[in-house]
């Protein structure tokens, strides 16, 4: 039987193994620009809910515009820019993540966006429930446009599932060599070949640190207990393997099927 053939693309980085192409993971860079970034866009986000406020209480109006509009516009862009602000401060929090040794503090600085997604809208939607004088129509519909962004941005900005210092620090440790993720799933992988792949066409591949820094944030369960690997967050579960099942056979068979749905 002919070897199988494994074809590199000097120009692409890309390599192609067993009908999968993987791609080589790019460093991540520092933490840094990231958070400057996501503070720059929560200033300017705050900045246009106050043109957002001066346009309702009427101290300015963009002739050109109806009023009702340029208070909406004002809105969905102080949304875009919290959401993107809120974007770059995760990607900083997986590159250089927090301790846990304090939960309040981890939770607030994983969460940061949420709090300045409140700052963004709950201003706004106290003045315009409370003022009398603007007309009703557009006190209503501005305060049900504040609202619905104020949820949106909120569960857009929360970490659901935040990663800590010392977790990524034990599976620095614990794992050698290189790892392999998907696009948009949540896990890495210590092998291609796992089954919770098969089914994926496209890889990443890269240190441990670059697939934490890409947002995968936990160890696949099913290579966890093929390589025994102890002491790693798995499946957002914290350090350690998940649950033994009755079967081994059956429960190795149904790990590696629920894998396949979440990678």
């Amino acid at each position: 039987m002919a070897k199988e053939k494994k074809i590199i693309s000097a120009s692409t980085g890309k390599e192609t193994t067993g009908g999968k192409t993987v791609i080589k993971a790019k460093p991540s860079g520092s933490s840094a620009g990231y958070r400057v970034g996501a503070v720059l866009l929560w200033i300017a986000a705050i900045a246009l809910e106050v043109l957002a406020l001066l346009v309702f209480l009427d101290k300015i109006n963009l002739k050109f515009i109806p009023q009702l509009w340029q208070i909406i516009i004002f809105l969905v862009l102080d949304l875009a820019c919290v959401i993107i602000g809120s974007l770059l401060w995760k990607k900083a929090n997986h590159i250089n993540p927090a301790s846990k040794k304090n939960a309040f503090l981890f939770w607030l600085w994983n969460n940061m966006g949420v709090v300045v997604c409140a700052f963004a809208f709950v201003p706004f939607i106290i003045v315009a429930l409370t003022d009398k004088k603007a007309d009703k129509k557009t006190k209503a519909i501005a305060t049900v446009v504040a609202v619905i962004a104020l949820l949106i941005g909120g569960l857009a900005s929360y970490e659901w599932n935040p990663i800590s210092a010392e977790e990524k620090q034990s599976a620095v440790n614990a794992i050698e060599g290189e790892v392999y993720w998907t696009q948009f799933g949540r896990k890495y992988h210590t092998a291609d070949d796992c089954g919770a792949l098969a089914n994926s066409e496209t890889l990443y591949k890269g240190s441990v640190e670059e697939a934490i820094s890409s947002g995968k944030t936990d160890l696949c369960a099913f290579c966890a207990k093929r390589d025994n690997i102890t002491g790693v967050r798995v499946d957002g579960e914290g350090s350690g393997l998940a649950p033994e099942t009755s079967s081994e056979n059956g429960g190795e068979k149904s790990e590696e099927k629920s894998e396949e749905d979440a990678a």
